[in-house]
């Protein structure tokens, strides 16, 4: 049986091996072009707090890096996951982001339903700041350093009561993972954010919290708490008098949070870098490090590769002490 393979003349061989370059090239050519129109910032948070304040601080400096006005808007609520799966529907063109907390690495464990697979349905484009969460105690509450504390709590018959922002936050994981790692009893009350529950701390109607350094501070200063021990592994340079609780005698201890920016799955590389770039610029300005270190936050920032393997430690990380604790929101 004779071969039927066609052969096709030079000139139309050609163009057949050159179509998918030409398919490619409209989408290359949009990257190149982008951003041709403004750029939207979802903040899955209520606005005055942690994850509004610092897009809005990196706000200028981004909109100078890209050439288009950036619009932060916030879309609260479910403990983030509608402003956020409002992103991963969004399309994958770069003008549509979401700024999110550290909180975004364990969603996936607490909600029992999800309307988007976090594990999956978001790019990582970069890390904004860090920012250490602070243990506090009431002002009647008999330690002065993380190693009375300790004593104390051992020493009680009910377990210790603690704020934080709310269920999965930062400061909810690091409590509980300073409970495994000291063998203490902590009794968790969630809040709508850390000033409300250094507030009800300073009330009477916790004996601890732990919050951020710019919710902390207020009610610290007013002499009605104390700030025991930051979480990270190192001292925050805003707050150098402050030990860490790894320093107060739990060894190892770093749990550290974070602000950083995403986008749908499949935002194409060069957009992805282009984002970067712009965020890394902002968050390195001096001005604007030094009106983040003010609200309490650190620079820190990082590009697409480098978030993307912090996510990843992250989801170990913060995933163990969730499923130890047996945390599930509502």
């Amino acid at each position: 049986m004779k071969d039927k393979t066609i052969a096709l003349p030079v000139a139309k061989r050609r163009t057949v091996l050159a179509l998918p370059a030409l398919l490619l090239a409209p989408r290359a050519a949009r990257a190149q072009a982008w951003p041709e129109r403004p750029v939207r910032i979802v903040v899955n948070y209520t606005a005055g707090g942690a994850a509004d304040t610092i897009t809005r601080l990196l706000q200028p400096g981004m909109q100078e890096a890209l050439g288009q006005p950036v619009v932060v808007e916030n879309r609260p609520g479910a403990g983030g996951t509608i402003g956020a799966a409002a992103v991963a529907r969004a399309a994958a063109d770069g003008y549509t982001l979401l700024f999110d907390s550290a909180a975004h690495v364990v969603a996936h464990l607490l909600f029992r339903s999800l309307p988007v697979d976090y594990q999956t349905a978001f790019s990582y484009i970069g890390r904004a700041t860090v920012q250490p969460y602070v243990w506090m105690v009431a002002e009647r509450f008999p330690a002065r350093t993380t190693q009375e504390f300790i004593a104390a709590a051992r020493a009680r018959q009910q377990p210790v009561t603690y704020g934080t922002p709310g269920i999965g936050s930062s400061g909810n994981i690091a409590a509980e993972a300073f409970a495994q790692a000291a063998g203490l009893r902590f009794e968790h009350v969630p809040y709508r954010g850390g000033a409300e529950a250094a507030n009800a701390m300073a009330a009477g109607d916790l004996d601890a919290a732990c919050i951020t350094l710019s919710s902390a501070t207020p009610v610290a200063e007013s002499g009605r708490a104390r700030l025991l021990g930051v979480t990270g592994a190192e001292r925050a340079s805003s707050h150098p008098q402050i030990p860490t609780l790894a320093e107060g005698g739990v060894s190892g201890f770093d749990i550290t949070s974070w602000l950083g920016l995403f986008g749908p799955a499949g935002l194409p590389p060069a957009i992805t870098e282009k984002v970067a770039m712009a965020l890394q610029a902002a968050a390195s300005d001096p001005a604007t490090a030094r009106r983040l270190g003010a609200a309490g936050f650190e620079a820190s920032p990082s590009g697409p590769a480098d978030f993307t393997a912090q996510v990843a430690r992250d989801r170990q990380t913060f995933g163990a002490v969730v499923r130890r604790a047996g945390l599930q929101a509502s």
